[in-house]
């Protein structure tokens, strides 16, 4: 790996990627060189000799946006960044959009439009895409515009706009969407395919077609007709300004999308809650109706999101580069998931205090512990080095160390907080927004990677903050570090200063890190754990300024995150990377698809790295709630390498720690002396993380606490309890499978838990409230068990469909729990069919909630019919209830059994038990 860490483009292995082009006052910045801020300042005008956002030949450009738009801050690093900054000066219009399951791309005549359902593997095998491929374009007839700006846009969605002085074209298009709506003035609607379409329902003003492959609905006002002239089709608008246009799952699909092509969605929004170890999330679309009264809408959820909800879904599915892509029928919805854990450190269990300080004084007294580092990348890792040590410095009674290093962030957080030296902030009043110089990779001229750098100030100052709440007051520091916050993670609409949640994209679940999204693969992110990094940042410097809405925000972030980078980068339930692409992981998410590759080199180690480190308490232990995929990638690092990490060892020790840590121990004790940590490592953070993990047990995710500074390690059948309570206060943290634990003020608390009311649920199998199957018909929360299958005897040609046919049975007994309000039963179970054709899997879900041998409510699901392809395929609650009977209540020694047998067809089946792939989530707390 070159040193310093670059990103010239030429070493990046892709082809077609690169072939195309609550946080304190919202007041703009005064008219001055210099904006106070607490003790701190930035400028209002960059250092000279310096750059803001350019066009890829240097020229200066400001936001492509209509007047309607004009001062309102501009979501730069979004999915459809490149129509409103102009990366490239021989294009006007925009580069590829991907929004899934359709893809977009501006030019003259109007909006291209395609639905890529079939993958390319390309660079070698290295890089899967669905490239942009033109189906149709929408506009006007003789539109020819000069350019197309941005006109408005929500949390998802966006307005295009086209004008050429005679002829207005206006469309909205989002995450989800499988419409596109457009308004128009000046011509007919017009829309234009790649090859002559063939028509298969023809009603008037309603006109059915197929191009490539992929069925479309096309909507004009009533009264008006389409008209088919070889690949050209127009409609008059009988003096309506409206059509619309919707990609079909299937052509009988047509009458449930006609119901919805006259509500015209004009606005998305998420809002999102953090309760006792919960994060729930509402998105929700806002429409119009341009004929009729219909209001609803149809929205396609991407995998990580109809995972998590248990809201009804119809059978109607799409392809995507992120998998199956499932249709929800109404407006809104809701996923729920247990929020990731965060801590400022790990306890120190096991650690010999004498070897850890020599490592933390190796550091302290280096001649240069900042390495060098001028820039903001480098000078950020620097910082987040330094302040990984200082809760272990802390934590074995070495003030004097500790102090010294607080001192270290303090006085280079500060130089960074002030304008008018060597280094600086600068807000630019057109971009709005906030760019540290000097800059690196595109910071400033490209608007690259701000969460990436600014996520490790904001954690070093949430570590200050822990020790000096003083020096954390909007009157000290603090305001900078809540300018920072707005510049990158801003939870506010109507900030009139920088734009809302910059680079974190709500729908698809994860931050993007090009502003300019100037790529035929439409925008990327390589490292997301440096996304999750600034996430956790959030959450330790909202706990420790007493800041609960932006510590909320952060766990919402992180959560969110963890999922599609579980999902998206590492194809943890490996559903999602098709099957010709021969990688268990990716060094890069791009709009199209995926690469293993990074920007600067195809060393594995940097590609299975990139996506790890920074290895910290705060944003790495969600890793481990998918043991089976770090192992799967530690394989393939291995395979790629040619035998165990050299270069990055450290981090991949820390990250093969989080599912095997006896094995990250032993690599550690036989390889730790003589190597050079990664530039934001060190052997005091390493020694720590690994030695703690070894004495605890990786985390355990099935179980929470009740704030989001707490987590679980589990080693064989013992849970350690860990939770840091940043208030002035001693609290008790309640965890969901029971237990509790006293935390003093100020402090991190460890231990094995107390019971809470009734029996002691540990180590009872009826705790939590995520069962696993096991083989021999147990449910149980225990973790760690080998994978194994159980087999689902043939239903022999019959039909069981709603009834019980030589069915498998899991059972839990002696569950107490309290009904959550609203709640209800989710389950995700692998199946596999092998070859057999026309095979059926059905689960019934009962409780008895007293334990008196008496089933008090019985969910029984719709089937889920398998396909002849050998590999597990996941059955989820989303299929939707077939039947309920009674109703559900508190659980008091009570019993839930899991039923699942063969439906239908004429062979066996499998189901896998021992996994976490393979639960019942119960709606209890």
């Amino acid at each position: 790996m070159p040193s310093p860490r670059t990103r010239p483009a030429a070493a990046l292995v892709l082809v077609s990627a690169l072939a195309a082009v609550g946080l304190g006052p919202a007041a703009v910045p005064a008219a001055a060189a210099t904006v106070p801020a607490g003790a701190g300042s930035y400028s209002d005008t960059r250092p000279a000799g310096t750059s803001g956002p350019t066009t890829n030949t240097g020229a200066p450009v400001t936001p492509k946006v209509t007047a309607a738009a004009q001062g309102k801050p501009v979501p730069t690093n979004d999915w459809w960044s490149s129509l409103a900054f102009q990366r490239y000066g021989d294009n006007p219009y925009s580069t590829p959009m991907y929004g899934h399951p359709l893809t977009y791309q501006a030019v003259s005549g109007g909006l291209e439009v395609g639905y890529p359902t079939s993958p390319a593997i390309v660079g070698d095998g290295r890089q899967y895409e669905f490239a942009h491929k033109r189906d149709l374009t929408l506009g006007l007839t003789g539109l020819n515009s000069p350019d197309t700006k941005a006109d408005a846009w929500s949390d998802w969605t966006v307005t295009p706009y086209w004008s050429d002085g005679a002829r207005t074209l206006r469309t909205t298009i989002g995450h989800g969407l499988p419409f596109v709506y457009a308004k128009g003035t000046g011509g007919d609607a017009r829309i234009t395919t790649a090859q002559a379409p063939t028509v298969f329902s023809d009603q008037g003003n309603v006109l059915g077609i197929t191009v490539a492959g992929h069925h479309y609905a096309l909507f004009s006002p009533s009264g008006t007709d389409w008209n088919v002239s070889g690949s050209t089709i127009t409609a008059g608008l009988g003096g309506k300004d409206y059509f619309s246009v919707a990609v079909l799952p299937s052509t009988d699909a047509l009458a449930t999308y006609r119901k919805y092509a006259y509500s015209f969605v004009t606005g998305s929004t998420v809002n999102w809650s953090y309760d006792a170890g919960t994060v729930r999330a509402t998105y929700g679309l806002t429409t119009e109706a341009r004929e009729g009264t219909e209001r609803g809408t149809l929205q396609a959820l991407y995998r990580h999101q109809w995972l998590h909800t248990t809201d009804p879904l119809t059978p109607y599915t799409y392809v995507s580069p992120r998998g199956t892509m499932k249709v929800r029928e109404a407006a809104s919805f809701t996923t729920a998931q247990k929020a990731a854990a965060t801590l400022p450190g790990l306890p120190g269990s096991g650690i010999d205090t004498a070897r850890l300080r020599g490592y933390l004084n190796e550091v302290a007294n280096s001649s240069d512990p900042f390495s060098g580092a001028v820039d903001t990348y480098w000078t950020g890792k620097a910082l987040g080095k330094l302040a990984q040590l200082v809760p272990l410095a802390d934590q074995i009674g070495e003030g004097a160390i500790r102090d010294k290093l607080l001192g270290l962030i303090k006085g280079r957080l500060q130089e960074w907080f002030t304008a008018g030296g060597a280094t600086e902030f600068s807000y630019d009043k057109a971009w709005k927004t906030l760019t540290g110089y000097p800059a690196s990779y595109g910071s400033d001229t490209e608007l690259n990677d701000h969460h990436f750098h600014y996520g490790y100030y904001v954690y070093a100052a949430a570590i200050v903050a822990q020790y000096d709440p003083n020096w954390a007051a909007d009157s000290a520091w603090g305001t900078m570090v809540k300018t920072l916050v707005r510049d990158t993670a801003n939870p506010s609409r109507t900030d009139s200063a920088f734009p809302f949640l910059r680079g974190f994209d709500v729908y698809a679940g994860h931050s993007w890190a090009s502003g300019h999204q100037g790529f035929a693969a439409g925008n990327n992110q390589e490292s997301s754990s440096e996304s999750t990094n600034l996430s956790a940042a959030l959450v330790l410097w909202g706990a420790a300024t007493g800041d609960a809405s932006l510590r909320d925000l952060g766990t919402y972030l992180l959560t969110t995150e963890a999922e599609a980078v579980a999902q998206y980068w590492f194809d943890a339930d490996q559903q999602v990377f098709p099957g010709s692409f021969q990688h268990d992981t990716v060094g890069m998410v791009w709009g199209s698809g995926g690469a293993y590759s990074t920007w600067w080199t195809a060393n594995p180690e940097e590609i299975h790295g990139i996506n790890v480190l920074p290895v910290t308490s705060g944003s790495s232990l969600q890793l481990g709630a998918r043991k089976d995929a770090i192992r799967r990638n530690i394989a393939e690092l291995e395979r790629e390498n040619g035998g165990p990490a050299v270069e990055w060892r450290d981090i991949l020790w820390e990250f093969q720690s989080l599912a095997d840590p006896g094995a990250a121990k032993a690599k550690w004790d036989a390889g730790n002396a003589g190597y050079t940590p990664e530039a934001g490592e060190s052997k005091a953070h390493t020694y720590h993380w690994i030695t703690a993990l070894d004495a605890l047990g990786a985390p355990d995710a099935t179980v929470t606490g009740s704030i989001p500074t707490s987590a679980v390690f589990a080693k064989g059948t013992t849970r350690t309890y860990v939770a840091h309570n940043h208030g002035s206060t001693a609290r008790t943290v309640t965890f969901s499978d029971g237990k509790s634990l006293s935390v003093p003020a100020r402090s991190t608390a460890t231990g094995n838990g107390t019971a809470g009311p009734g029996p002691d649920p540990e180590p009872e199998p009826g705790s939590g409230n995520t069962f696993q199957l096991r083989t021999g018909g147990t449910l149980t929360t225990a973790t760690g068990a080998a994978a194994g299958g159980d087999t689902l005897a043939s239903a022999q040609g019959g039909n069981h469909d709603g009834t019980p046919n030589k069915p498998l049975v899991y059972v839990v007994k002696n569950v107490n729990g309290t009904l959550r309000a609203g709640g209800s039963t989710a389950f995700r179970l692998q199946v596999d069919a092998g070859t057999s054709v026309g095979l059926g899997q059905q689960a019934r879900i009962s409780y008895d909630l007293t334990g008196d041998g008496t089933f008090d409510r019985t969910e029984t699901y719709h089937y889920f019919a398998t396909d002849p392809v050998t590999g597990w395929e996941e059955y989820a609650q989303s299929r939707g209830l077939k039947s309920a009977t009674g109703t559900l209540g508190n659980l008091r020694g009570g019993t839930v059994r899991l039923e699942v047998w063969s439906a239908i067809g004429n062979g066996d089946a499998r189901l896998q038990t021992g996994t976490d792939r393979s639960v019942v989530v119960i709606p209890y707390d």
